[in-house]
Parts: structure tokens; C-alpha cells; sequence
């Protein structure tokens, strides 16, 4: 055995004995015995405040989970990863969503490539064609401006870029719609299309491939809606794309000049940094979209250069892994008490089960310990008249992550006192919840009973001063190294998605089969009695 090996198996027996005892744990009881337990447990970075101290975990926690990270080699990997090293291990390739990020004047070379120098190029190119559609100048096929951007992408293509949107709506130009369509339903775009006019919308094609079936069944879609109206020597005037497939985007009729690359080092759920985010870049200005770029830089140095035990991600990633491994905890709540980040928990959803939803390590052994968990969520104050209930009375123990802004974007003062008190009593009755001889005196003993809410339910609360294109960034890439960090505790590969392939290529094998070009009965009984079905109420 290696001395890693050794000390892995060391690290891993004190912390299963100490997460015995802190399963006894009363939080209420934890603050009761240390005056300064909020300041201890409580970090400030890139902007953000974390306050974790209502977690089971004290001093010694800390330092056996920080003395387990350095047991996996977190601190290796993390410097592998900005490095460029080939740390997504089953395709070879490098992640390096963090250079996309970096400051213009950061050098990065790669096997003899300047690859800071083509972000850098790509940058200037966004800032050009969105400044084009801003201004006015970029008039479609009868000379009217554009009034409305439709992004057309699937996954990383769609989710981050209109969680963005969605996130900075106060900083959006007026007079201009940011739409994003994903869904291959038909519903989809008939909703999308209902409202907009062909002669001022701009359509921009995601998908590095540009073979991507959802996303080009409606990019063609979009086309045939457009060319009921204009004609194809006009296509160039309202579709541009982000692709590396120069000859599939020009027999699109797209002209090339207007497609912006990126790379395969960019994954698909740490694309918005990239030229994926050139909705973004439209619609609140190439400006704010390198603020965007410069918090999550800001949150990137802190995750590379702070100490495990006074690093945010680090410590949140921790946590999250210790009531995966220990409390049983299978799903993770995110509840953003803001309305502009409703999709942020949509977004996350991708960032964190499609990295670390894996069954084998990186040396594809199967792991011995729960992966993933379920990653959901909505806004507060809707989800306390929704599942909340479940959160305080029911059988599962789910952590939760609260998440604020100090100052809101409008002057409406008394709701966002409300809503801010809203959040900080969530937080507080799932730690202390409600005993029986608590209850009121008009209560009588046979509902008592019913009044009870267990509490000792660990939450964190992440507060932002305001929520701009700069705490954006730092808050989604908090989240993106939260991910990374677990995925080293489970040695799993956190950059592929084999999954994800699987259900492509049988989707592209059932299609024509339900178009009646091809019959074929190599599918379960089921699949095909589905298939078998469809067809016969099709005619």
C-alpha cells in the first residue's frame, strides 16, 4: 500500500469515527457552547459572504475533512487543472474554463499554442458583432434593427447563458429580448416564434458540432419560419453561430464571418464563459460580460491560492461530501432568495450531476461510496408554500443552501426586508425547529404532536451585496470549484459525460424508425411496442 493510499484509508477510518459522534450533534446546542461559533465558520470572497456555521461540524471536522482533501491530492489536482493539464482523463483533454476567465494580459501557453492569445481573439470578436447589434447597426433583411436575440442550444449551450440573461436582467438594453430555445418539443418554438417578427430577430446557433440533433432540428425550424418571409441570400442577416464546423455552418447559410469558435477544452456545462455566452454579451453589454468574466477570476485566484480551511469552495464541497458520505444525504437543495436567479438551480443542476453523477473512479474501479446527489431547487419565497414542509417535518434530512443580496436592484425597500426576513427565518427554524412545549396554550395535547419540527437541519446561507454581472461570476464559479472539489474526494472524472452519449446515439437509431424510413428490432420488448404503438395511432 502507498503512503497515499495509506493515509487516504487513515483519513477516511477518523473521519467515519468522528462523523458517529456528530450525528448526536444539536446545532442549537453547538452555538450555545461557543459565543463565536458564526464568526469561526464563516468565510468572505470574490464578493460573497458564506456563513456555514450551521453545519455539524466543528474545529475538529474541519481539519479531519481538510486532512482527507490533502490525503486525495486536492491541492495537486486543483494546480493540475489550471495548469492545463489533461485532467479529464478519459478523453485526454485539459479543462480550462478558468483561462476564459483569466485577465487579457495573463499569458497561457499550451503545447506550443498561445492559447490566451485566442480567447483574447474571440473576446474582441464578440465585443464587435454584439456592439453591431446594440448600436442599430446591424439592420435585418429590410432595414430595421434588431429587437430580439434566440439563442438556439441545448444543455451548456442553453442553460448557462439563460440563467446569465435571466440573472442580469437589470442591466439588459432596452428594447432588446433575449429568448432561448432548447427543448425539441415543437411546443417550444411555437412559443418562442409566436411573438417575434422574421425581419427583427437574430438567431444564434450554439453547438460546437453543429450536428447536435435537438439543437439543429430547431435551428432548421427557425430557418423555415424566417424564410416565409425573407429569402436565403438574406440568412446571413439573422443567423450567426458558435461552432467550429465552418462547412456545416456555411451550407446553413450562414456566412462564416459571423461564427465564433471555441474550443474542445471548453466542457459544455463550463461554456458561458466562453463564445457560448454571446447572448450574454448582447444583451447587458461586452462591458458587463468581462465583469461576468472578471468575478469569477476574482473567486479563481481565491480557490487557487487560499488555504484549504479558509477556501470557499473547498469548504462548501466538504460539506456537501460529508453529508453524502455520512448523514445519508441524497439531494441538496439551492434556494435563491432572489427572482432574477431562479434559474440558477436549473443551471447547477448540470454543473454538479452531470460532472460528478459517476459510478467508477478515475482508474475506472467502481466507487465504494454514494456519488451525486440531486441537486434542485427554486426561488424563496415560493418553495416555503411548496416543499418546505418537507424540509422541516419530513423523514430525509436535506441540506440547503440560502442564498441573498444585501441590496436588491429596485427601491421597493419593505419587500426586500421581507423577503431577506423570510430567508434568515427559513435557515433558522430548520436548525431550531419547534418542540412540543412549545406549543401555544389554545394547542391542545392532541395536536401537539402534529406542531413538532425536529429541527437540527444544517443549512448555509451565501450572502452578495448586490447581485451584478461580477458576483454572478463569482458565485456560479464557486459553485463550478465546489463541484471539482468533491469529484477529487470521490476520484471521479469530473470533465466527461459518457452518459449523456449513450442516450444520443439510441435517439438517433429510434428517429428514423418513427419517420418510417427504417424498421428494426433490436430494442427491448418495450422500446419496441412503444415504437410499434406510435406508428399504428400515426395512421
Amino acid at each position: 500500500m502507498s503512503d497515499s493510499t495509506s493515509n487516504k484509508t487513515a483519513s477516511l477510518a477518523a473521519l467515519a469515527s468522528h462523523a458517529s459522534l456528530a450525528r448526536t450533534w444539536q446545532l442549537s446546542t453547538l452555538f450555545a457552547q461557543d459565543k463565536q461559533r458564526f464568526q469561526r465558520f464563516s468565510l468572505e470572497a470574490a464578493g460573497l459572504f458564506l456563513d456555514y456555521s450551521k453545519n455539524h461540524i466543528d474545529a475538529s471536522t474541519v481539519s479531519l475533512l481538510t486532512g482527507f482533501a490533502r490525503s486525495c491530492g486536492l491541492e495537486q489536482r486543483r494546480d493540475a487543472m489550471f495548469k492545463g493539464e489533461p485532467v479529464n482523463t478519459t478523453e485526454q483533454r485539459p479543462a480550462l474554463h478558468t483561462l476564459l476567465r483569466a485577465p487579457a494580459e495573463q499569458r497561457f501557453e499550451l503545447d506550443g499554442e498561445v492559447l490566451s492569445s485566442e480567447v483574447q481573439q474571440v473576446l474582441v470578436r464578440m465585443d464587435q458583432l454584439s456592439q453591431r447589434v446594440r448600436s442599430g447597426e446591424w439592420l435585418g433583411f429590410t432595414g430595421k434593427v434588431i429587437t430580439d436575440v434566440v439563442n438556439i442550444g441545448i444543455g451548456g449551450s442553453d442553460l448557462g447563458p439563460a440563467m446569465a440573461c435571466a440573472a442580469l436582467r437589470p442591466f439588459i438594453k432596452p428594447g432588446l429580448r433575449a429568448h432561448f430555445l432548447s427543448n425539441v418539443d415543437g411546443h417550444a418554438i411555437d412559443a418562442v416564434l409566436a411573438n417575434l417578427s422574421p425581419e427583427t430577430t437574430l438567431f444564434i446557433i450554439a453547438s460546437k458540432s453543429f450536428t447536435t440533433q435537438e439543437t439543429l432540428i430547431n435551428a432548421h425550424v427557425a430557418r423555415e419560419w424566417f424564410l416565409s418571409k425573407g429569402k436565403a441570400s438574406d440568412l446571413s442577416k439573422h443567423f450567426v453561430a458558435v461552432s467550429t464546423n465552418t462547412k456545416a455552418v456555411a451550407e446553413f447559410g450562414i456566412d462564416t464571418a459571423n461564427m465564433l469558435p471555441f474550443w474542445d477544452w471548453v466542457g459544455g456545462r463550463y461554456s458561458v464563459w466562453s463564445a457560448i455566452g454571446l447572448s450574454i454579451a448582447i444583451a447587458v453589454g461586452m462591458d458587463n460580460f468581462r465583469a461576468f468574466l472578471a468575478g469569477a477570476h476574482d473567486m479563481d485566484m481565491h480557490f487557487r491560492k487560499s488555504p484549504l480551511e479558509q477556501n470557499m469552495p473547498v469548504m462548501l464541497g466538504l460539506i456537501s461530501w460529508w453529508y453524502r458520505q455520512y448523514f445519508g444525504s441524497t439531494s441538496h437543495l439551492i434556494a435563491p432568495y432572489h427572482e432574477d436567479l431562479r434559474l440558477f438551480p436549473l443551471h447547477l443542476q448540470q454543473v454538479d450531476m452531470e460532472s460528478n453523477g459517476k459510478r467508477v473512479t478515475t482508474a475506472g474501479i467502481p466507487v465504494t461510496s454514494p456519488t451525486a446527489q440531486v441537486i434542485w431547487g427554486s426561488t424563496g419565497t415560493n418553495g416555503q408554500h411548496a416543499y418546505f414542509q418537507m424540509l422541516h417535518q419530513g423523514t430525509d434530512v436535506v441540506p440547503v443552501d440560502f442564498i441573498a443580496t444585501i441590496h436588491p436592484s429596485h427601491d421597493r425597500i419593505n419587500q426586500h426586508n421581507a423577503l431577506l426576513a423570510n430567508c434568515f427565518a427559513q435557515a433558522e427554524a430548520l436548525m431550531v425547529g419547534h418542540q412540543k412545549d412549545e406549543r401555544p396554550d389554545h394547542v391542545g395535547e392532541a395536536l401537539a404532536e402534529f406542531r413538532v419540527l425536529p429541527g437540527n437541519r444544517p443549512s448555509n446561507t451565501l450572502l452578495i451585496d448586490t447581485l451584478t454581472p461580477a458576483s454572478l461570476g463569482a458565485l456560479l464559479a464557486l459553485y463550478e470549484h465546489k463541484t471539482f472539489v468533491q469529484g477529487v474526494l470521490w476520484d471521479i472524472n469530473s470533465f466527461d459525460q459518457w452518459g449523456v452519449e449513450r442516450g444520443k446515439t439510441l435517439a438517433a437509431r429510434i428517429l428514423p424508425e418513427l419517420e418510417g424510413r427504417t424498421s428494426s428490432h433490436t430494442h427491448d420488448g418495450s422500446t419496441t411496442g412503444l415504437i410499434t404503438r406510435t406508428l399504428q395511432k400515426k395512421h
